[in-house]
């Protein structure tokens, strides 16, 4: 495996934004690649400051396009698809999380570093019958703030951030999404604090 992952880490660096694109999709579908992407974005977002948006964006489409690529078979295959896959109480905890948060339950995992389940809140946004815009929003919301955090850190701090994600790479992911994770709780409660009853009903003219 680790010459592959050598093999992939080569191409990526070799075309740039592709590059991201293709190990997102692998990493978020059929093939664990932890922490290659990220350090990729920091990697690249150091050596062209400017295209940080762009690297951010690349890496960004690539894991909602594999994401989608799970979603879509759990989706189609259903109850079947999971219980070949995933423990029945695995199932069981997480399904309770999306009746109780919704997407927030996809979106929070999205946040976080390995090895947090990801691809299990993916696989059940299927099977709970997420609706496929909703899916799509909240996967990239999430990750776009996860590399668009990551890419500040290196536009910031320059050589200093790729050494920290090359030796500290897990702790410097988990803080991010730590307070990614904290702002999004945030807003959530105060947004729905402000407005409990939701918007208000259309007027028909």
């Amino acid at each position: 495996m680790k010459p592959l992952i050598n093999w992939l880490y080569g191409v990526a660096l070799a075309i740039g934004g592709p590059g991201l694109l293709l190990i997102a999709f692998l990493d978020s579908s059929f093939v664990s690649l932890p922490q290659i992407n990220d350090i990729l974005v920091v990697l690249m977002v150091t050596e062209h400051k400017a295209r940080m948006p762009y690297y951010a964006a690349m890496a960004t489409l690539g894991s909602i396009a594999g994401c989608y690529a799970i979603y879509y078979l759990a989706d189609k295959g259903g109850e079947a698809f999971l219980r070949r896959r995933l423990r029945a109480g695995h199932t069981e905890r997480a399904l309770a999380l999306y009746r109780r948060h919704g997407v927030l339950a996809l979106m929070v995992p999205a946040l976080l570093p390995p090895p947090a389940p990801f691809k299990l809140f993916v696989l059940l946004a299927g099977f709970a019958g997420v609706r496929p815009l909703k899916f799509v929003l909240a996967v990239g919301i999430a990750r776009g703030l996860r590399y668009l955090a990551l890419g500040a850190l290196a536009v910031w701090y320059g050589d200093f951030a790729l050494e920290l994600m090359r030796t500290r790479g897990r702790e410097v992911a988990l803080s991010l999404s730590a307070f990614l994770v904290a702002a999004a709780v945030a807003w959530w409660w105060f947004a729905g604090r402000a407005d409990p009853a939701g918007p208000p009903d259309r007027i028909a003219p």
